[in-house]
């Protein structure tokens, strides 16, 4: 299906494309919150703009056509970030006002240079299954949009939203709605902070900020879990380990849409092999993955 929105796509914007096999090798988990979809739709995408197009599409042309497969032929109405990054390489910094046209910024940082090592915990949980619990984070949040006449919380403002709260639980009757509207305003302020901390290379900030976002998804995104199956809450078990072998300083998060799946720790290099071993005793053999992040964009690398 995604290979076939690629190609509609493709063919609907009136560029080339011609048939081709390929075998795929991957190290990426399937449906655990990594980009595994994402990662199939660059790479398809690529393929068809380097055989038939001389590479001539860029990252974010290529991560719109994934975008659309994923949303008309896959079902599943994910936003632009992962493909985004999938194309882009590197880490980045992505800001979707125009979301036809993202600005996408690199941002040069080394997280082992610092003493910490990016790593994802897989929990055991599988996204297949959870479209509905997110796709309602979107809707719900365009449900408060929607009482101020607008379409996205971005065009209403923290301000605005804060002294209607009010009135907007009379109107609404659904305070999940509203506390997931709270973490949309201040996630924007913390992924700016972060942004800051990194170009500065304050290693420290950076980590309280994400601590602070993995605590307001717990709270108020509420994305730990599905709401129809409260007994399988394997990200909330994992964040607890992590806290248990790291202390209460642990940085660790939910990773990608939640509700099941990985999570994200930084974890100090002298901790790595404690961490690793304690989470897959309970987890299971590698479940514990140290992240390396591409620095180049989706290319072909062997013409």
């Amino acid at each position: 299906a995604l290979l076939r929105g690629i190609a509609f796509s493709f063919k609907q914007k009136g560029i080339d494309i011609g048939g081709w096999q390929a075998n795929t090798t991957s190290r990426v988990l399937k449906g655990s919150g990594l980009s595994s979809s994402a990662a199939i739709e660059v790479l398809c995408a690529t393929i068809f703009n380097h055989l038939f197009n001389e590479d001539r599409l860029s990252p974010i042309e290529l991560a719109i056509i994934g975008q659309f497969s994923e949303n008309q032929y896959f079902g599943k109405p994910s936003g632009l970030m992962d493909q985004v990054a999938c194309a882009s390489g590197g880490i980045v910094s992505i800001d979707f006002k125009d979301a036809k046209n993202p600005v996408v910024s690199p941002v040069p940082f080394s997280f082992e240079k610092h003493g910490y090592h990016l790593v994802i915990v897989d929990t055991g949980g599988n996204h297949a299954d959870l479209t509905p619990e997110y796709a309602l984070v979107p809707k719900e949040m365009r449900q408060v949009a929607s009482l101020f006449n607008k379409r996205n919380l971005r065009e209403v403002g923290a301000e605005s939203f804060v002294a209607a709260l009010p009135q907007l639980r009379k109107d609404l009757h659904n305070d999940r709605a509203l506390l997931r509207a709270i973490h949309f305003f201040g996630e924007n302020e913390r992924v700016s902070d972060m942004l800051s901390a990194l170009k500065r290379e304050d290693m420290q900030t950076y980590l309280l900020k994400v601590r602070s976002s993995g605590e307001s998804s717990f709270c108020f995104l509420q994305n730990l879990y599905p709401s129809t199956y409260p007994q399988e809450q394997g990200l909330s078990l994992g964040i607890a380990m992590t806290k248990e072998v790291l202390g209460d300083s642990a940085t660790v998060r939910v990773h990608g849409g939640g509700f099941a799946g990985t999570i994200q720790a930084y974890v100090p290099t002298d901790k790595l092999t404690v961490f690793s071993t304690y989470l897959e005793s309970v987890f299971g053999k590698g479940a514990v993955t140290v992240i390396a992040v591409r620095e180049r964009e989706s290319c072909c690398i062997a013409p």
